[in-house]
């Protein structure tokens, strides 16, 4: 680490010679304003101008972008000189005239990073008047709806596309006061390859870019007298709590159960049933293949992102995912079909409402393959942004809520395994526990499989033995890393078995419908804690899964008694009937 000699506002420090202006400032103790900076390795070109400060030496001559400027040896910075202030303020006086100012009924009030940075540098929102952009207002896709007239050209949303996925779904179209962010020719989401995972909101300062919410019809169905059921997704209780002050990572599972009791849900069920459901018919389905010579490698078809991915890039490979349906698809299709009979229940009465981590969940729940005799598995997805919102607007008091549990009537059991499905590689582990006890008829011995862990995007993969039969298995997260293995399966290369796929880089506790992470929001939470969030949501996972007495999704005993009085055996006729499902190419650009 070379160190180098820079002043802040009169005062020597030595700070490493990598780090940008704006980071040295930091590692000082001193908060320069920005859009881009700290937003995990996403910081753009510095074209906002809001981190400006006044500079001399090592190569400064006035004013720069603190955000990209380079420390250097001899660099005299200040913050808070008048100029420096003067050019801060304006930078963001000019954002805002050309902002849709709508504040209060915006999604995003409360966590925007323009709001936040016009308040500290003390910006006004009239200060340049006359004619704005015009604007584009993208409502056509299921999950995610774009509004021109917030957005601000950061290009924040466009890096996350690509360092992501390697996809160019978004970009800058047009010139000069005509620019726009937007997918190729301005058109709607649901008129290119998007794959609606919801990473590019995720990162998005203002309210450009949201989840398309849902909150509105799980009103009405509660309205309406329908039996109106929610289940909730593993990664949800690991990242909820921090809508509320808690650290990141604080597992907030009964109070969440609580919570939405008081909002008026019939029955609040885990989706870790259908998750333990999952792995049965999962864990069969590539037995099945492995030992009667079908397609191989099995991928995992949990991520509704990465299987829109697959049907819009790589058609030629769907043979290859698992027919499965996701966990909150399968428990959708159970409420709505034994559940319904075991409580003498219409299904037409009942509404089922899935709280996911997850944006492209939304499109999932509307695809024509996830209905049985017309039925709809899911009838709404809200995220977890979304529950928060609904428990802030029923004036709930979050932390002073008791710890409750889950119904328990036929669905409230689940084991460890089901509950680690929200951290990339625990589909695979979860797996491989089943699958190890098929094979052998013992459990295995360490139930974890250490081999699959790791919450960094990028790709790990394992050889496991059981019992004579070496299993070779892959994880990836984030398609530029999926990408990579599915090159090899095309170009007949791949010595894999089972290739467990995520949509977002680092598993459902990293999904776009999840809290957003961000420093200026989080005052409470330590640099290094913010690095790590990924790791920290991961943790509350691993930690309940410990807790679990059944950490194996074949010794749930309720799993069991639904076989026996309903589906018979994992991948039968009925099984198949409610719980797999089909896929088909997409066209990147349909007319």
């Amino acid at each position: 680490m070379a160190l180098v000699n820079i002043k802040i506002e009169g005062k020597e420090y030595q700070v490493d010679s990598s780090l940008t202006v704006l980071e040295a400032a930091k590692t000082c103790g001193y908060e320069i304003p920005s859009l881009c900076a700290f937003n995990h390795g996403e910081c753009n070109s510095g074209s906002c101008r809001v981190c400006l400060v006044e500079a001399t030496g090592g190569g400064a001559r006035g004013m720069i972008a603190s955000c990209v400027f380079p420390a250097a040896e001899g660099l005299d910075i200040h913050i808070s000189s008048p100029k420096a202030v003067e050019a801060r303020r304006r930078s963001v006086e000019l954002l805002l005239s050309n902002h849709n100012m709508n504040c209060q009924q915006c999604d995003k009030n409360g966590k925007c990073e323009l709001l936040h940075v016009a308040q500290i540098t003390g910006a006004r929102e009239n200060a340049f008047t006359g004619v704005r952009s015009e604007t584009t207002l993208d409502q056509l896709a299921p999950a995610i709806y774009r509004d021109t007239s917030k957005c601000i050209l950061c290009g924040r949303c466009i890096a996350r596309c690509s360092n992501a996925h390697g996809l160019g779904i978004l970009g800058f179209e047009n010139r000069g006061f005509k620019t726009i962010v937007a997918p190729a020719e301005n058109r709607s989401f649901a008129n290119s390859p998007c794959i609606q995972c919801g990473q590019c909101v995720s990162v998005c300062p203002t309210g450009a870019l949201m989840e398309k919410s849902e909150i509105d019809k799980v009103d009405d169905a509660i309205r309406s007298g329908k039996k109106v059921i929610v289940q909730a997704a593993p990664a949800v209780r690991a990242a909820l709590g921090e809508e509320f002050g808690y650290p990141i990572g604080t597992p907030v599972t009964g109070k969440m159960i609580a919570a939405m009791r008081r909002l008026g849900f019939y029955r609040v069920y885990d989706v870790n049933f259908g998750a333990d459901l999952t792995i049965m018919e999962e864990g069969h389905e590539l037995l099945h293949r492995i030992q009667e010579g079908g397609v191989l490698p099995m991928i995992t078809s949990c991520s509704p992102g990465w299987v829109n991915y697959a049907e819009y890039n790589y058609g030629d490979l769907l043979p290859h995912l698992s027919s499965c349906k996701s966990p909150h698809q399968m428990q959708g299709a159970i409420i709505k079909s034994y559940w319904a009979k075991e409580h003498d229940i219409d299904p037409s009465d009942i509404f089922v409402v899935s709280v996911m981590p997850c944006t492209a969940k939304k499109y999932e729940k509307d695809r024509e393959q996830m209905k049985v005799n017309g039925i709809k598995d899911v009838d709404a997805v809200i995220t977890t942004r979304e529950l928060a919102r609904m428990i802030r607007r029923s004036g709930i008091i979050f932390n002073r809520l008791p710890d409750e549990e889950w119904d328990q009537d036929i669905m409230g059991d689940y084991s460890g395994a089901a509950v680690i499905f929200g951290v990339t590689g625990g589909v695979m582990e979860a797996a491989l526990r089943t699958v190890y006890y098929v094979l052998t008829g013992k459990e295995h011995e360490m139930i974890k499989f250490e081999e699959v862990r790791g919450h960094d995007a990028g790709i790990r993969e394992a050889s496991i033995d059981i019992n004579g039969t070496v299993v070779n298995v892959a994880i990836a997260s984030g398609m530029k890393s999926a990408k990579i293995l599915l090159d090899e399966i095309r170009d007949g290369k791949s010595k894999y078995h089972f290739i467990e796929i995520m949509g977002c880089p680092g598993g459902c506790i990293n999904g776009g419908g999840q809290p957003y992470v961000r420093p200026v929001f989080l005052p409470n939470e330590a640099d290094d804690i913010l690095d790590n969030y990924k790791e920290k949501r991961a943790k509350a996972l691993y930690s309940e899964d410990e807790r679990q007495v059944v950490r194996q999704s074949h010794n749930n005993p309720q799993i069991v008694e639904l076989y026996e009085k309903f589906l018979e055996k994992p991948n039968s006729h009925k099984a198949h009937e409610l719980l797999h499902t089909s896929y088909s190419e997409k066209e990147c650009f349909p007319l």
